[in-house]
């Protein structure tokens, strides 16, 4: 299809009434669309910007609340970790009392002790010495009684003493 001279100069022609129309007619869908469509979208859009924005205003919100949290607990744990060693110290020192009164109590009872086995080794160091005592007085009577039984010479005399004398060795 060829087109003669004619009808390309026709083509690429300005025609004043096809420009006003097509204007008139571009104006006319853009009243249209900006009735129909454009309100409605843009109040969509609006709708969901507010929307975006109620979201990381509530986000916002959430972090600060979270680290508010995160704060208290971190106060919290302080808290403990120091109420916690002060109990560690309490029940210390407790134990520590609780050690010294067991090793005073010891110590008084191991005095007791050792005060009763004194008496006791002087209440049978005296009960000891009584029994020597009348062991050496029942040998004097035992001696006494031999002399005036005996009237004794002198060499007799001194032998009695001797043998007086090894008798309370052995007893």
């Amino acid at each position: 299809m060829i087109m003669s001279a004619g009808d390309v100069t026709d083509f690429l022609s300005i025609n004043l009434t096809t420009i006003i129309a097509t204007w008139l007619n571009l104006l006319i869908l853009f009243l249209v669309l900006k009735h129909f469509l454009f309100d409605k979208v843009n109040k969509v859009m609006e709708d969901r910007k507010n929307e975006v924005a109620e979201t990381y205003k509530k986000a916002g919100e959430a972090e600060e609340h979270a680290k508010q949290l995160e704060k208290e607990y971190e106060q919290r744990i302080s808290g403990a970790k120091e109420e916690s060693a002060q109990i560690i110290q309490a029940a210390t020192r407790k134990a520590q009392q609780r050690s010294d009164e067991i090793i005073a109590d010891a110590k008084v009872e191991a005095k007791g002790i050792t005060e009763q086995a004194r008496n006791e080794i002087e209440r049978e160091k005296k009960i000891a010495v009584n029994k020597i005592k009348d062991d050496i007085t029942d040998i004097a009577f035992q001696a006494a009684q031999a002399v005036i039984e005996k009237d004794l010479s002198s060499a007799d005399n001194e032998r009695l003493i001797g043998q007086f004398i090894d008798n309370v060795g052995e007893n």
